[in-house]
């Protein structure tokens, strides 16, 4: 039986993406994602976890993020989960996980013009408006409406 390899990521960037050019022409990003939980203990507090998350992306993924992730952007990533070892600059081996992403979405506010939508630069500003999120100011009023679903 084969097996499953996939990771989602839902998070705010931690810095800046480091984006290499390789001599083959292809980019490479590097950045961190901070994924946040949140619980109650015994008592009844309301505690946080905050994981850091170190994501990789290969062309044509890692020239976008160049272009529109800054530090604090909020990004969802799916992927896969691969580690690998490396000599640092004492000769000691280290070894790393990363999230080798595969999709990517910004989120949290504005879309920027530009390619990465799928839509070309010479479409119309309407075709451009219509692409943008909407977004719905609305409250349930009635108690047999809410549910206990998360989203």
């Amino acid at each position: 039986m084969a097996g499953v390899n996939k990771v989602i990521l839902l998070g705010n960037l931690g810095r800046d993406p480091e984006v290499r050019h390789l001599d083959n022409g292809r980019a490479v990003a590097n950045f961190s994602i901070a994924t946040t939980e949140f619980y109650k203990n015994k008592q009844g507090e309301r505690m946080s976890n905050t994981e850091w998350h170190n994501v990789v992306l290969w062309t044509p993924l890692a020239e976008i993020a160049e272009k529109y992730l800054k530090k604090g952007n909020q990004v969802y990533i799916e992927g896969k989960l691969t580690s690998r070892s490396y000599e640092d600059k004492d000769g000691v081996t280290k070894y790393i996980t990363e999230v080798v992403g595969r999709e990517m979405t910004l989120l949290g506010g504005p879309r920027p013009e530009g390619d990465y939508s799928g839509q070309n630069s010479n479409q119309s500003s309407a075709n451009n408006q219509s692409a943008k999120p909407e977004i719905v100011d609305s409250t349930v009023e009635d108690s047999n409406e809410i549910d206990d679903l998360p989203f």
